[in-house]
Parts: structure tokens; sequence; C-alpha cells
């Protein structure tokens, strides 16, 4: 039997390509509803990883209603895709704030959101948008460690809770934690991590019951923490890397039921010396971030060792170089999927070994019509 990454005819897909698996993209969306026990109305995946509206409608009809992104672009495609909830999970400052005044003219049927944590920019963008029709919902952003974005955790943070929800013309709806930071191998390593993180926003919750504040919406976490937090029943968990899976996730989180949905199909182009393997695969198709042993992992091909990649090419140090040609086709899972599916405008995708469609990769382009 054919391994579940082959095709029956490899031919209808140039090299480098990127291939997605309908099938187990279903399997994918279907596991994170299991994860939190069938509620999907506590799913609010990230869709930064495939940028596709071909797979936010799989995400729909599977009864998933909220989504979260990166980008005008991103949230753009959802709308365009149908969705009715979006937060794009930044702090708009510049341009992007009349970007996304159009967005909300343009998709009146659509909510949409953004992240704030600073309260300069909270005041600059109410006063913006005063005497404008826009309902834009706002989640306080809150650093628990990672360093990147958000408000310390700290008693200034009960401050810009209560003087953002009194803005008249900001609608404050909840917080937003990430902890991308958490990355322990573990799964009880990682849940004593974030646990201890959400935990210390007792005195948050505290405050806003004693002055009578709405119930803040919650929304926590990546894809390493998804298992974490949905054991919260009061906490909105957004995934987005599940989606598609790579190597790298599936050798660290090894509880998680995810499978490989995305593969790079490449070819054998060059034997230029004894030993030596060339492929088409270079880091303009594949992430390339990570060190050089960690771009990505081959399917069809066990012993091998990367010894260089550049733009379009990659060598291959391989012991029995004789059992390839040029011309054989490999198939290779990116470590890091989510900058890969950037890299290509395009997706084939595979159902039963034939390739039946192609979806455009929509929101890799940083303006869409606005």
């Amino acid at each position: 039997m054919p391994a579940w990454y082959e095709l029956k005819n490899p031919g209808q897909v140039s090299s480098p390509g990127l291939m997605v698996y309908k099938d187990r993209i279903e399997q994918n969306i279907e596991f994170m509803s299991r994860i939190v026990g069938g509620e999907v109305n506590r799913l609010v995946p990230h869709v930064k990883t495939h940028k596709m509206a071909e797979v936010v409608k799989m995400q729909l009809a599977a009864g998933i209603t909220k989504f979260k992104c990166a980008t005008i672009a991103e949230a753009e495609m959802l709308a365009q895709a149908g969705a009715k909830w979006v937060l794009i999970a930044y702090q708009l400052t510049g341009p992007n704030i009349d970007r996304m005044l159009q967005l909300i003219a343009k998709y009146p049927d659509v909510q949409f959101g953004s992240l704030i944590d600073d309260r300069n920019v909270a005041k600059q963008l109410n006063d913006y948008i005063k005497g404008k029709k826009a309902s834009w919902l706002i989640f306080i952003d809150v650093n628990s460690g990672m360093n990147r974005t958000g408000h310390p955790n700290d008693p200034n943070l009960l401050t810009l809770y209560e003087y953002v929800y009194k803005l008249p013309n900001l609608l404050l709806s909840g917080i937003h934690v990430y902890d991308g930071h958490i990355r322990e191998k573990f799964f009880k390593d990682r849940k004593a991590q974030a646990d201890e993180a959400l935990d210390k926003l007792q005195v948050l919750y505290d405050f806003i019951e004693l002055n009578g504040l709405p119930d803040p919406v919650v929304i926590a976490g990546g894809t390493p923490t998804f298992t974490v937090h949905a054991l919260r029943k009061s906490v909105y968990c957004s995934p987005g890397t599940c989606l598609l899976w790579d190597a790298g996730y599936g050798e660290q989180y090894r509880e998680q039921p995810f499978v490989q949905a995305a593969v790079l199909l490449t070819r054998v182009i060059s034997k230029p010396a004894l030993g030596l393997v060339t492929i088409d695969l270079g880091h303009k198709a594949v992430a390339a971030e990570n060190p050089i042993d960690r771009r990505f992992r081959f399917l069809n091909l066990k012993e091998y060792e990367l010894l260089s990649q550049s733009e379009e090419h990659a060598v291959l140090k391989v012991p029995n170089s004789d059992s390839l040609s040029i011309g054989d086709v490999l198939y290779a899972v990116p470590y890091h999927i989510c900058p890969t599916v950037a890299l290509h405008a395009s997706v084939s995708v595979v159902e039963n070994g034939e390739v039946t469609e192609t979806w455009e990769v929509t929101a890799r382009d940083r303006k869409l019509t606005i």
C-alpha cells in the first residue's frame, strides 16, 4: 500500500511544491473539537498557519465561529470566507487603524476586534474613532512572561482595564494571554507554567467583580498550551499550528493527537559528487529560521544529512546516493509550517493520492483590497 503522503502521479505537482491533505486537516479540526470536549464555541483558532479561506470554511462547517489572526489581510480573508467574529491579535498603530475602520465599514456584519496594552494607545484610538460608526472590540493584552507584547501583570493592569472600559468609543470584551514561551516537552511542565501564569490573573478577576464590571472573555495560549487551557472551562483557546502540524511540534508534543497535513514535494536535480545529492528545496520554499538540521524531515529517505541550503538548492550527504536518480521525488515535512506556507502562493490539495484542486494562500499578502 502506498504511504499516506504519496501521490499516484507526482507529475501533477511542480517542485518545490507545497501540498495539503484535506482528510487530515478534517481530522485535526475534529481533534481540536475533542480536546475542548466538543464545545467548539470555546475555540478561537489562529489562521496565521494556513492563511487560506478554504480551511476557514472547513472550520465554519465544523461549528467554529470565532477566529484569531495577525494582519489586516488575514482579517479580510476571514471575512471573505464567512467568519463573523475576528480578533486581530495585534495592537494596531499608524495607517492600520484607518485600514481597520475600512474593514469594519466594508463588512458591517462581522465583529472585528484588536488588542491594547497601552493607555495612550487606547486614548488615541478612542479619540480617533469618535463620531465614526465603528463597532470595535478591544481585548487587553497581558504579558504572561513571553516579553514580546502585553501589559505586565501588575497593579497598573487593573487601572488600564478600568480606564479602557470607561472609554465611550471602545467595547472592552476581555483579556488576551499568549504564552508562546512555554514550550516544555512534557505536558505536566507546560501545565505547571501555564497555570501559574493564568492563576496570577485572579487579582484582576477579583477587581473586575468588585467593581461590577462584566465578566471578561479570556483567550489564552496557542498550540503548545492548548491541551492545558482546554481544561479550564472558562477559557477560550486559540491553537493554530495544529491545523496543519509540522515536524517540530510533532517531535516535541507527543501527547497531542494531531497529524501532519502539509508536505513539501521536491526532486533530485543533480548529483555533483560521490555521496552528494542536490534537491530543489531551497530556503525560498521552506522556513529557514531554524538550524540547518531542523529545516525539514524527509518521509521517504532515511539516511541523509543536509549539508547546505541556498535560495533554490539544498545539498544532501546521502551514504547510498546510488539509490537516487535525477528526477526522483522526495516528500518532506517542514519543521515550522507557518512561515513555510507564507512562501507559497498556492497549495495542491491531495485526496486519496490525487491532486484534486488548488487553493490560494490568500492572506500571505500584506494587503488584499484594504
